[in-house]
């Protein structure tokens, strides 16, 4: 089909020739056998095609035979062999001559949109080593390092304040182990990843490092809870705190401080301490509620019983609002 070699490299049958030559160049760097070490025969084999699509687009006299007669259009032609040389070796035939004239100004001169360096660069992942025929040498082109992963878990303290923890990392390939400090940044939450960069596997060529990315989970606090940025705390109060109100010292995440409880509180109501909660990062600071857990005492003494007894009773109709 006529259309062929305009799908391989992904462009419509009007295309421009600056079009073209970045959509090979794009392609051309994805399917490079050096860029996929894992496949490649099946890269080998994409990539030529590649260049054979490319090989007849941008020369106008082939490309015009090639819409009037498809791929047979060689024989139309004194231009015989196409886009020929695909089984010489793994990257078609493509030695640094055709890279310079087809990206850098020949072939009806639409390279002007690509340095020198971009070609280079998306070619070899780096300045140096080309890896193409010609008879020059071959370098493998460099690639950054793997990524890897570890988990870690903190306190619900070091989680809204943060803090240096040391922690022992496994490389996967060698067996070996190695100690590194984390910084765990303010206010950090359940299933956040921290990334350390250059930390990660090895890079291949001369690559960089790739990074390791820590999954934090936050141990749950007996007592505290969060929900944005805002904490909550439940606090044990006595009968007589509540009953009679109380000044008492509280300890919060960021010190103690004195906190006034009204007298006949009662269990499930609600103090707030604004600017208590998270800090730092997006938005406004987060708040502290401390919401009043009445403690009944777990023995009771004789006089105590009786006291209890003295005082008024409850209204009737305490409970009338269970009804259905």
């Amino acid at each position: 089909m006529a259309d062929e070699f305009y799908k391989r490299l992904g462009v419509s049958k009007n295309a421009s020739q600056d079009e073209i030559q970045k959509a090979y160049l794009k392609l051309a760097r994805k399917y490079h056998p050096d860029m996929n070490p894992d496949n490649p025969e099946e890269a080998k084999k994409k990539f030529q095609e590649l260049q054979e699509a490319f090989e007849t687009l941008k020369d106008p006299d082939k490309r015009k035979l090639y819409d009037q007669f498809g791929a047979g259009y060689q024989q139309y032609s004194g231009a015989g062999g196409g886009a020929g040389g695909f089984s010489g070796n793994p990257f078609g035939g493509v030695n640094m001559e055709d890279i310079l004239r087809g990206f850098a100004g020949g072939a009806g001169g639409a390279g002007g949109s690509f340095k020198m360096e971009d070609i280079l660069r998306g070619f070899t992942g780096g300045g140096g080593g080309f890896g193409f025929g010609g008879g020059r040498s071959r370098r493998r082109a460099s690639s950054r390092g793997a990524d890897t992963t570890s988990s870690l878990t903190i306190d619900f303290k070091t989680s809204i304040l943060g803090g240096k923890i040391p922690i022992t990392v496994r490389d996967p390939q060698s067996g070996t182990t190695r100690n590194l400090d984390v910084t765990i940044p303010p206010g950090i939450e359940s299933g956040k990843k921290i990334r350390l960069r250059g930390q990660g596997e090895p890079g291949v060529g001369g690559g960089e490092k790739g990074d390791l990315l820590i999954a934090v989970t936050v141990k749950p606090h007996a007592y505290y809870s969060r929900e944005g940025k805002n904490l909550t705390v439940r606090l044990p109060i006595s009968l007589q705190e509540a009953a009679f109100g109380a000044t008492v010292d509280f300890p919060t995440p960021y010190g103690e401080v004195k906190l006034k409880i009204p007298a006949g509180s009662t269990s499930g109501a609600k103090l707030r301490l604004k600017g208590y909660g998270v800090r730092g990062g997006k938005g406004a600071d987060g708040d502290l509620f401390a919401v009043f857990e009445v403690q009944l005492p777990k023995e009771w003494s004789k006089s105590d019983l009786e006291a209890l007894k003295s005082l008024s009773s409850q209204p009737s109709n305490l409970r009338s609002g269970l009804a259905l």
